[in-house]
C-alpha cells in the first residue's frame, strides 16, 4: 500500500503524476505553464484525464539561468496553496532538492517531496519526516543539481542505482518518514548516458523486486530522443513504449506530460497482466 496525502494506492495500481512546470524555460513546454491561469488549467485537465498526483516544479532540471531558493519558492508556494484549495483530494508533489523550499511547500499543503537530485541536501528527508509527507528517493549519479553528466561510467549501473536509492529510502525511514510514503526512482538521464538509461529500464524488475514502489520519470527525455533520433516534440511514441515496458516490469508511478495517452497504455498493460478487466467484453459473446 502506498499512502500519499488523502490517497491510498494498492500494490498493482498504476499512478499517473502529471508534470506542471512553473518555469519560463522548461525543456518541453517552453514556459507554457509559468503563469498561474495556464498552470491551473493544466492541473484541471490532468486531473480530468486521470492524474492522481500533480508534480509542481519551480526550477528547470537542465542548465540555465540561476534560480535562487527564494525565487523557486515564489514560483511554487502560492501555487501549491491554490491547487490545494481547488483540488483538495489530489496528491500534490513538489520537485525540489532544497530543504528550505520543501519546508515552505509543505506548509502550503504539499503531500510529497520529489527529490530528483539524489539527496544532495540531506535535510530534505528531515523535512519530509517533520511534516509527515512522502519522499521520492532518486539516483542521480552524484552529479550537482542542474548539471549534465560527462563521460560518466559505472561498473554496474543498476547495482549503483539500488545502492543509492535503497540507502536513501532506509535513511528516510530512520529519520521518521513513513515507509508507505517512500518511492524510489532510477533517475533516467540524471547522471547517466542513453545506454545507462536503457539498461536501467531493461533491468527495472530488480528495483521493483526490492519491495519499494518505483517511480519512473521517462517523459520525452533525451535517452528516448537519442535512441530514436527524435527532437523533443517527437518523443511521445518512444516514451509510451518505454512506459509499457516499465509497467510490465512493475513500476507504479509515472511522471508524465501526456496524461491521457499514458493512462491508456497503463490500463492496457494492467489488463494484459490480469490486474484489471477489459472496460468492455462483448466480442464473441453476442
Amino acid at each position: 500500500m502506498l499512502r500519499l496525502g488523502k490517497r491510498e494506492f494498492e500494490a498493482h495500481e498504476p499512478v499517473i503524476m502529471a508534470i506542471v512546470n512553473r518555469t519560463p524555460d522548461s525543456f518541453y513546454d517552453q514556459g507554457a505553464t509559468f503563469r498561474d491561469e495556464p498552470a491551473l488549467a493544466r492541473v484541471e485537465q490532468a486531473v480530468a484525464d486521470g492524474a492522481a498526483i500533480i508534480d509542481i516544479g519551480g526550477v528547470k532540471a537542465g542548465p540555465g539561468e540561476e534560480v535562487s531558493a527564494e525565487e523557486e519558492a515564489r514560483r511554487t508556494v502560492g501555487f501549491v496553496a491554490e491547487v490545494r484549495r481547488r483540488f483538495p483530494d489530489v496528491v500534490i508533489s513538489v520537485d525540489t532538492w532544497r530543504a528550505e523550499v520543501g519546508e515552505a511547500v509543505c506548509e502550503a499543503g504539499a503531500d510529497l517531496l520529489n527529490d530528483a537530485w539524489g539527496g544532495v541536501d540531506p535535510r530534505l528527508a528531515e523535512v519530509a519526516a517533520r511534516y509527515d509527507v512522502g519522499l521520492v528517493c532518486t539516483h542521480a549519479g552524484g552529479v550537482e543539481p542542474r548539471t549534465r553528466p560527462h563521460r560518466v561510467t559505472y561498473d554496474d549501473v543498476m547495482a549503483d542505482i539500488l545502492r543509492v536509492t535503497l540507502g536513501l529510502a532506509e535513511r528516510a525511514v530512520e529519520l521518521g518518514v513513513r515507509r508507505d510514503a517512500i518511492l524510489i526512482d532510477p533517475g533516467h538521464d540524471f547522471g547517466k548516458n542513453t545506454r545507462h538509461s536503457l539498461e536501467a529500464t531493461r533491468r527495472l524488475g530488480e528495483m521493483t523486486d526490492s519491495g519499494w514502489p518505483v517511480l519512473v520519470s521517462l517523459s520525452n527525455k533525451d535517452f528516448v530522443g537519442e535512441t530514436l533520433d527524435k527532437p523533443v516534440k517527437e518523443r511521445v511514441l518512444g516514451t509510451l513504449a518505454t512506459t509499457a515496458v516499465s509497467a510490465w516490469l512493475g513500476a507504479q508511478v509515472y511522471r508524465v506530460h501526456e496524461v491521457a495517452e499514458t493512462r491508456q497504455v497503463l490500463e492496457m498493460v494492467a489488463a494484459i497482466a490480469g490486474h484489471r478487466p477489459p472496460a468492455v467484453a462483448r466480442r464473441g459473446l453476442a
